[in-house]
């Protein structure tokens, strides 16, 4: 017998699931159409802030911590993109939401594309902020050592914003506060530490090594893609031969953009995300 998942109320206004395998932390705002909100790798809820206040007076949009960040569970395994997945149904399940549409960047995307193909009776569409199935080896090499770079502890928050600022340098000044605040803990000593997990981290970019691009062509859905037009992580190459897959979607390179669209053009993010949802 599958034991029924509730809701609970945490700290800090946020939700999370209670009596799942693993549970999720999210916030929930608005009403109306639902939108699922999937973040990035070693980011939170928070970093879709901006684009949930556009979208909160004509949709429910509800933004996920994934497995290994932010108030979520943190398991030793299970960090393939069939279990990121499995987490939004998790979450659907778990506030009676029949479907919803999925945004995700780039971990983020590829489990929206995923949860698409996987769960069509769930999730109605599908937008992918820079992330394909073609993302190169090398482009992963460079991020596993970059995202293991982040693991480190500050004296305090003045201090974590400083390194994110120069970590992330095209983010908004308000996305800067919101890692900040929502992405570090302090541990026993008074230091302050990632949320996100270490070890999850290099879990889940070992899965990026599995293109899952038959789950890509699979979907039914017509999806909407963002790609930055300076991106580091989505090269032009990778751009080509995922719209090759599927022409017939919709396909938008974001000027003045690197990989961070969210934080950087929010309501252009938002205005995609609206078309999907038909609102």
């Amino acid at each position: 017998m599958v034991a029924e998942v509730s809701v609970e109320t945490i700290e800090d206004g946020l939700l999370r699931t209670q009596g799942a395998d693993v549970d999720i932390a999210f916030r929930v705002r608005g009403s109306g159409p639902a939108v699922v909100l999937l973040h990035g790798t070693s980011a939170h809820h928070a970093v879709w802030e901006p684009v949930g206040d556009a979208l909160a007076d004509r949709a429910t949009v509800v933004a996920l911590d994934q497995r290994g960040h932010g108030r979520s569970d943190k398991p030793a395994t299970g960090y393939a993109a069939s279990d990121f997945a499995a987490d939004v149904v998790t979450v659907l399940d778990a506030l009676g939401i029949a479907d919803a549409v999925v945004a995700g960047h780039s971990l983020g995307g590829r489990n929206a594309w995923v949860a698409a193909a996987r769960h069509p009776d769930r999730v109605t569409g599908a937008v992918v902020v820079d992330y394909t199935p073609y993302v190169e080896d090398s482009v992963l090499d460079v991020l596993d050592t970059r995202v293991a770079d982040g693991f480190r502890s500050f004296d305090d928050v003045a201090e974590i914003e400083e390194y994110l600022r120069a970590r992330y340098t095209a983010i908004l000044p308000g996305a800067i506060a919101r890692r900040a605040r929502w992405g570090y803990v302090q541990d026993a000593d008074g230091r302050w530490v990632a949320r996100a997990d270490k070890r999850a981290m290099r879990l889940l970019i070992e899965g990026f090594r599995t293109p899952w691009d038959a789950a890509f062509r699979d979907v039914s859905a017509t999806m909407t893609h963002l790609r930055g037009a300076d991106s580091r992580i989505v090269s032009e190459q990778a751009w080509r031969r995922a719209r090759a897959d599927r022409p017939d979607d919709r396909w938008v390179v974001v000027d003045d953009a690197d990989h961070y669209i969210p934080e950087e053009h929010p309501l252009l993010v938002a205005a995609e995300i609206a078309r999907v949802l038909g609102i």
